[in-house]
């Protein structure tokens, strides 16, 4: 194993992120990314102060017939295990994420725009706009939410079968083999503009979205359905930004697990392998309420925003459930 490998490897047992690891040598994070990547050698000053940060010899760290095996440093946890990661691996999980980043979009985006069409006939019907009966309108209606659902959960499960076999990549601590470091932090500079201007273009979509219910009410006054045709809109408009966010980020989460980085990290990991259940019984249980209220109050225009005001909330629920945990161990 070559000094970049051992230098990822060594930071990772200790739990330090590059810019820790940077402050603690005195020099900038993109250095120590280069001599991660293996796009520059530190001197010897830099080498000398690396063994003694992660208390191993310079022998350690200069002779790669020195297997990452021998001559472990005190931090090493007895019977650790790491799965290592081949570039083949690396290249084919970030096809494979490619791939269900536009299909689980599409999903979400058909979840957002599922209730488009109920509205829209409902409120049509009721305005004398469409010479259906109610329970047309209704029926039609649901028939087009249920087959977008349907959809959906087919995309779904469909990329989850399809990524079933990276999922250790997700909860398990990696050690990634010579060069697949280097490569995954390439390709993740060449997409960091467009997962920006993705993640702005989706967060302003979303809040631009009412503007067609501003515009029925301005020009159309107290009518009620040029309101419900600009909350149709609405809709159509969150789901095509919340599309363009969930691909950009599931996009994005793939370079980070590979290079165990942010929501990724060891540590995360360890948690996510703690709290994993919380996150299927929180968001089930949201699904719950919103079809319930859905249905009990038939006002899916409004019932959406469910779903982002529980977005925002997972993060304190899924804080406060980390702190009592840590409080009573």
């Amino acid at each position: 194993m070559i000094l970049a490998d051992k230098m990822i490897e060594l930071r990772k047992k200790n739990g330090w992120s590059q810019e820790e690891l940077a402050e603690q040598l005195g020099v900038s994070r993109q250095s120590v990314s280069k001599w991660e990547s293996a796009q520059s050698v530190p001197d010897m000053e830099r080498i000398i102060r690396l063994s003694e940060v992660f208390g191993v010899s310079t022998d350690y760290l200069l002779k790669d017939s020195i297997a990452i095996t021998e001559d472990l440093p005190a931090v090493e946890q007895p019977g650790t295990l790491r799965r290592s990661v081949s570039m083949e691996e690396a290249n084919a999980f970030l096809q494979v994420r490619e791939r269900n980043a536009g299909q689980i979009a599409v999903g979400v985006l058909l979840c957002i725009a599922s209730p488009i069409l109920v509205i829209l006939l409902t409120g049509g019907m009721e305005a004398g706009r469409f010479p259906v009966t109610e329970v047309q309108a209704t029926g039609l209606g649901l028939v087009a939410l249920f087959a977008m659902i349907g959809g959906a959960v087919a995309l779904f499960v469909i990329s989850g079968l399809r990524s079933r076999g990276f999922a250790y990549l997700e909860n398990e601590t990696i050690d990634t083999l010579y060069g697949v470091s280097g490569m995954v932090r390439e390709r993740k500079a060449r997409f960091q503009s467009t997962h920006a201007l993705q993640l702005t273009l989706g967060i302003v979509l979303c809040v631009v979205a009412v503007v067609p219910i501003f515009v029925a009410m301005l020009f159309f006054g107290e009518e009620d359905f040029p309101v419900i045709v600009g909350t149709c809109c609405m809709l159509a408009i969150i789901a095509v930004g919340v599309l363009l966010i969930v691909r950009s980020s599931i996009l994005w989460s793939g370079f980070q697990m590979l290079l165990e980085e942010g929501d990724y990290s060891p540590e995360a990991k360890a948690d996510r392998r703690r709290y994993g259940s919380l996150g299927g019984i929180y968001w089930g249980l949201v699904t719950a309420v919103y079809l319930c209220i859905s249905f009990i109050t038939n006002a899916w225009e409004r019932t959406w925003i469910i779903w982002p005001v529980t977005a925002v909330a997972y993060g304190a629920v899924f804080g406060i459930v980390k702190a009592l945990h840590r409080k009573n161990s």
